[in-house]
């Protein structure tokens, strides 16, 4: 089942900036793990949104909780919502974090 997280930064760039490595690390290794589907930040840069693909909304938060930048109080907020992907053009997402 696929959860989407809308994230809300926390008004810290420069905490953001040094810890993305870590950040997009962990991103990297979920969806490697299959358990990420899409992720990015918000073109304001103000949050991101992160859809987890797991069995149900706890799994979700504790992926959520385990972001670097969550351990780092730099998630200011989460809302966490079950989605469902009805229209998709793959070829238009971009692969990179």
């Amino acid at each position: 089942m696929k959860f989407a997280a809308f994230v809300e930064y926390a008004n810290e760039p420069e905490r953001l900036t040094q810890l993305r490595p870590l950040h997009r690390a962990y991103l990297q290794d979920l969806l490697q793990q299959g358990r990420l589907v899409i992720a990015g930040p918000f073109s304001d840069g103000t949050g991101a949104l992160f859809v987890y693909e797991v069995p149900n909304e706890g799994e979700a938060a504790k992926l959520s909780e385990n972001d670097p930048y969550a351990k780092a109080a730099l998630f200011k907020s989460v809302v966490m919502k079950p989605w469902k992907l009805v229209f998709s053009s793959v070829d238009n997402l971009n692969p990179a974090l």
